[in-house]
């Protein structure tokens, strides 16, 4: 086939490519302004937004599940396995008596007291964790700190705070 052999120039052809490659972006945009949105508006990188839900939503459900005194599901998405009492050896390193004194309703060990009520105030990609900031109790002074591990899915306490402007 040589250039005058060439076929003739079909422009609806033409035109329906380019509404359709115009639609595929426009869809891939009200996606991820959507996922956005429905994330949380993080301030980070779109592969990182999904750690962001998944992360404040099992620190809500944690938060919930020690609000209804129900320790034994808040120990289980502290660990992230709901089927724990099968195999307690497996967490020595914080077993359910001390997460118990740790979160229990007449817990002298923490500072804020039976929990009754939480808002997450803030929440950080650092490393491998997000760090979630909650405040218990309708406190103003300080907030508590949980760090979720993005590849195990669990809870722990955050090594180290983050800074929340009022």
């Amino acid at each position: 086939m040589t250039l005058m052999d060439a076929p003739k120039f079909d422009a609806a052809k033409a035109r329906q490519r380019t509404l359709w490659i115009r639609g595929i972006f426009a869809g891939l945009l009200v996606f991820l302004i959507g996922m956005w949105f429905f994330t949380g508006r993080p301030l980070d990188f779109p592969w990182n937004w999904w750690t962001y839900w998944a992360g404040e939503r099992d620190v809500n459900q944690f938060l919930q599940a020690v609000e209804a005194k129900d320790l034994n599901r808040a120990y289980a998405i502290w660990e992230n396995d709901f089927d724990w009492r099968q195999h307690q050896d497996k967490y020595k390193s914080y077993p359910f008596d001390r997460f118990s004194e740790d979160w229990g309703s007449d817990s002298m060990a923490n500072e804020y007291g039976t929990v009754s009520s939480h808002r997450i105030v803030a929440r950080k990609i650092s490393g491998n964790q997000l760090i979630v900031a909650a405040m218990i109790n309708g406190r103003k002074s300080k907030p508590l700190f949980l760090a979720y591990d993005k590849k195990l899915h669990t809870l722990g306490f955050s090594p180290f705070e983050l800074t929340i402007n009022p």
